[in-house]
């Protein structure tokens, strides 16, 4: 069977052979696309306005084969890009970055950048509300983290300190974040719980 979104579903035959572990709880979705349906999921409950962010691209070279169908061949990123998604929740500013990890005792400050850590600290500095989601996907486990938390663990990197969170501390500083139906990342719960 094929879903919709034109993905191969598994059939019985290859799971009873073993050549393919069976995994329901996130249903081969990204974060990135668990946190869209979610976003829909706010818009239309008239919960929350929340939109991935475009990345600025200059088109450079672009093929005509046909008339309807343009091809781009080279593009470059005009800019690095801030964080994933932003908008707003109860009257407040929101600005958060979705993060997955595959390893299993901490999340790299290596897969956050200077830039968009300066971008989260301009936010807050003008009182939004800024925060990463990380997926540790060994555990299909995901948290909220308040960026004020990931400020501390980014400026001691720099002073000797760790150079990524360790999951235990995650555990106990983050929002564990649990997977709902048609909210899948239901991270307005943790934004109800720590700053309403």
């Amino acid at each position: 069977m094929n879903y919709p979104n034109g993905r191969k579903g598994v059939s019985q035959s290859s799971l009873k052979q073993g050549k393919t572990k069976a995994t329901f709880s996130n249903r081969g979705m990204t974060l990135e696309e668990d946190i869209a349906l979610t976003n829909d999921y706010y818009r239309h409950a008239n919960i929350a306005v929340v939109h991935k962010k475009p990345t600025p691209v200059q088109i450079v070279n672009v093929d005509y084969p046909k008339r309807s169908a343009a091809v781009i061949k080279e593009a470059y990123f005009k800019q690095a890009s801030t964080t994933d998604f932003n908008g707003v929740y109860r009257g407040r500013y929101i600005d958060f970055e979705a993060k997955e990890t595959k390893n299993k005792t901490s999340f790299p400050l290596s897969n956050i950048h200077q830039h968009q850590i300066d971008h989260m600290r301009a936010c807050d500095t003008h009182g939004g509300i800024c925060f990463i989601i990380v997926k540790f996907a060994v555990y299909e486990e995901v948290y909220f983290l308040p960026a004020v938390k990931l400020f501390l663990y980014w400026d001691d990197q720099f002073q000797g300190g760790r150079k990524s969170i360790p999951y235990d501390q995650m555990k106990v500083e983050g929002e564990l974040i649990p997977f709902h139906y048609q909210a899948r990342v239901d991270y307005a719960a943790a934004l109800d719980k720590l700053y309403f």
